[in-house]
């Protein structure tokens, strides 16, 4: 993970199948890190999507250049 956490424990009933893909996919090497970067990278994506869909047809092109 890129930045620092603060973990808590959390109690849940997760699909065996889905957590072993993803393990694969993000390159996890235990369930609760395939979990918490699972979870990470959805937060991350809708916060991206609501940027998105704001800023619709205000953009100009080649204005998110780093």
């Amino acid at each position: 993970m890129a930045r620092a956490a603060t973990l808590k424990r959390r109690a849940f009933f997760v699909d065996e199948t889905a957590v072993r893909r993803a393990r694969r996919a993000l390159g996890a090497r235990t369930d609760a890190e395939a979990v918490r970067m699972s979870v990470e990278r959805v937060a991350e994506m809708e916060a991206f999507w609501r940027f998105m869909t704001q800023s619709r047809g205000r953009l100009k092109p080649d204005s998110l250049r780093p």
